[in-house]
C-alpha cells in the first residue's frame, strides 16, 4: 500500500470524536495477535459478536479504505528467513570502524588542506567548512544508528559488547545511551498507541486545539495555517526537537501516572515535571535502572569535559564548527527520520482498547533516501517496517526480512520509497502541512471509534470534524 494515494476531497459531515486518553494497559506484549476478523471467527464466535456493536467503515486523511490488520506476529516471525536473525559483533565493529575512519579523514582532510595558507578566500574557505559541517553530520548519524542496533541487541550476540559500543558511541554524540535504550525500547512495545508510545505521538484534537488556544469545535472553521508559520514550526522541531524530547520527553506520551512503573504522581511532561532522560527518578524508569542512568550520564559529562577542553584550548568558534554545527546536522537527521517514520497520511493511531502490538507495528512506513540512507545511514530509513516487528535483526539482513513480510502484511504494507530521496525531503513539508492532529472517523461505531487519523485546517484531505459548541 503505498502512501501516495491521490487525496480524494470527500465532505463528510461529522459528529463528535472519542476521547483518546485511556487509561494504560500493560497486558499487551509483542506477541499479541489481532482480533479475528469474522472470516477467521468460529460460527459461534460470530453469533455472540453479532450482539455487538458493528465497526464501522474506515478512511484515512486522503479518503483511501483502511482495514485493520489481520495477520499476527507470529506468522511476521516465520516468514523471515532464518539465517536474518544471525548477528555478527565482527561485521558490526567493521561499520563502526569504518564511521569512525570517516569522521576523523573528513577531519583531517579540511584541517590540513583548508587553511587560510591554502584556501585565502574567506568565503571560499567558510563554504568548504560548510560543507564539512554537513559531512559530518551525515558520518555521525550513521554512527548513531550503529549505536542504535546496540541498544536493540541487533549489533551482535553478546549484550556487554552491544551495551559497551553503545554507550561510547552514544556518549560521543552526546545521547544518553541506557536512558535513551529504556525508554527507546517502551517506544517499540507501544507503537501507534496514544496513550503509550514514546515517540512521536500526535495530538488529539482537543490537544491540538488548546495548544493553538482554539476550541475544539473551531478547527473546522479556522484560515489555513500560513506556510511560513509552518516553515518556522518545522525548523524549531528540526533544531530543539531531539533536546527537547531528551529534556522534557516532548513528543511522548503524558499519562505518567497510568503506567507500569508507578513513579509518576504528578509528573508531566516540561521542565520542572522530572520527566526527562537524566534524572534517575523520572518515571520513565523504574528504580531498578537508576545505575544505568548515573552511567549514561556519567558519559555525556567525559564527553562534556573533553569538549570544553578543546573548546578551552582551540577556541570555542574552532569546536563550534569541528564538532557544534555537525552535531545540530546529526539532530536533524534524527528528528527528521524519525518523524517521517511514524507520520504520514496514511498511518492511523490507536486508543488503548484498539491497539495491539501487530497493528501499532504496521502504523509505521518505509521511505527511500538513495546513497545517502542505504549506505551512509545503514538502511534506517528504507526498512523500519520490519524493525519494528523484530528489531533485533541486524540492519545488513533488514532488506531481505523486509521482502519477506511484505507477503504476509500485503496491503498492509506502508511504503514511499518510489519517491526517492527528493519524496523523502518533500515528504517534512507534506506531513507538515497534513499533519497536525488526529481523530477518528465520522460517526465510527464500535472497535472503529479507538483508530484516529490524521487531519488538519490546511484543506489538505478529508476535512476535519464539524462539531456542534459546547
Amino acid at each position: 500500500m503505498s502512501s501516495t494515494a491521490v487525496p480524494k476531497r470527500i465532505a463528510l459531515q461529522r459528529n463528535l470524536t472519542a476521547n483518546s486518553s485511556v487509561a494504560s494497559s500493560n497486558s499487551a506484549t509483542p506477541f499479541d495477535s489481532p482480533r479475528q476478523s469474522p472470516s477467521t471467527t468460529s460460527l459461534s464466535s460470530l453469533a455472540s459478536e453479532a450482539q455487538e456493536v458493528k465497526n464501522t467503515k474506515m478512511v484515512d486523511t486522503y479518503g483511501n479504505e483502511f482495514e485493520l490488520p489481520d495477520y499476527t506476529i507470529k506468522q511476521i516471525r516465520d516468514a523471515i528467513p532464518a539465517h536474518c536473525y544471525e548477528r555478527s559483533g565482527l561485521r558490526s565493529l567493521s561499520y563502526v570502524a569504518r564511521d569512525l575512519l570517516c569522521l576523523g579523514a573528513t577531519f583531517y582532510l579540511f584541517h590540513t588542506y583548508v587553511t587560510p595558507e591554502t584556501v585565502p578566500n574567506v568565503y571560499a574557505r567558510s563554504a568548504a567548512w560548510a560543507f564539512y559541517t554537513f559531512v559530518q553530520g551525515l558520518f555521525g548519524t550513521g554512527l548513531w544508528v550503529m549505536a542504535h542496533e546496540c541498544g536493540h541487541q541487533a549489533f551482535s550476540p553478546s549484550k556487554v559488547l552491544n551495551d559497551t559500543v553503545g554507550w561510547v558511541c552514544h556518549s560521543l554524540l552526546l545521547v544518553p545511551y541506557f536512558s535513551w535504550k529504556i525508554s527507546h525500547g517502551k517506544h517499540h512495545k507501544a507503537t501507534g498507541n496514544l496513550s503509550r508510545d514514546m515517540v512521536f505521538v500526535p495530538k488529539t484534537r482537543e490537544q491540538y486545539a488548546s495548544h493553538i488556544g482554539k476550541a475544539i469545535h473551531e478547527l473546522s472553521e479556522l484560515m489555513e495555517e500560513t506556510p511560513i508559520l509552518t516553515a518556522t514550526n518545522m525548523i524549531l522541531q528540526q533544531l530543539f526537537g531531539w533536546p527537547m524530547y531528551l529534556f522534557t520527553n516532548v513528543t511522548g506520551h503524558d499519562n505518567h501516572e497510568r503506567q507500569i512503573e508507578g513513579r509518576g504522581k504528578g509528573k508531566r511532561n516540561g521542565y520542572f515535571g522530572g520527566v526527562n532522560h537524566f534524572n534517575p527518578g523520572s518515571p520513565l524508569y523504574e528504580a531498578k535502572d537508576a545505575k544505568l542512568i548515573l552511567l549514561s550520564d556519567l558519559g555525556l559529562g567525559l564527553v562534556g569535559s573533553a569538549l570544553y577542553y578543546l573548546g578551552q584550548t582551540y577556541g570555542w568558534l574552532n569546536l563550534l564548527v569541528w564538532y557544534g554545527v555537525p552535531y545540530l546536522w546529526v539532530n536533524h537527521w534524527l528528528v527528521a527520520i524519525t518523524y517521517l517514520q511514524h507520520t504520514d497520511p496514511t498511518l492511523p493511531h490507536y486508543d488503548n482498547e484498539s491497539w495491539n502490538f501487530t497493528r501499532g507495528a504496521a502504523a509505521t512506513i518505509d521511505r527511500e533516501f538513495g546513497f545517502i540512507g542505504r549506505t551512509l545511514l545503514h538502511g534506517i530509513i528504507e526498512t523500519h517496517v520490519a524493525h519494528h516487528y523484530v528489531s533485533t535483526i541486524p540492519f545488513y539482513h533488514a532488506d531481505e526480512a523486509t521482502e519477506a513480510i511484505k507477503k504476509v502484511m500485503g496491503k498492509h504494507y506502508r511504503t514511499d520509497a518510489h519517491t526517492g530521496p527528493l519524496g523523502f525531503l518533500k515528504a517534512m513539508w507534506t506531513s507538515a502541512r497534513t499533519c497536525q492532529w488526529v481523530e477518528p472517523n465520522e460517526g465510527a461505531q464500535g472497535e472503529s471509534k479507538g483508530v484516529h487519523f490524521f487531519r488538519n485546517r490546511n484543506g489538505r484531505g478529508l476535512p476535519p470534524a464539524k462539531l456542534a459548541k459546547a
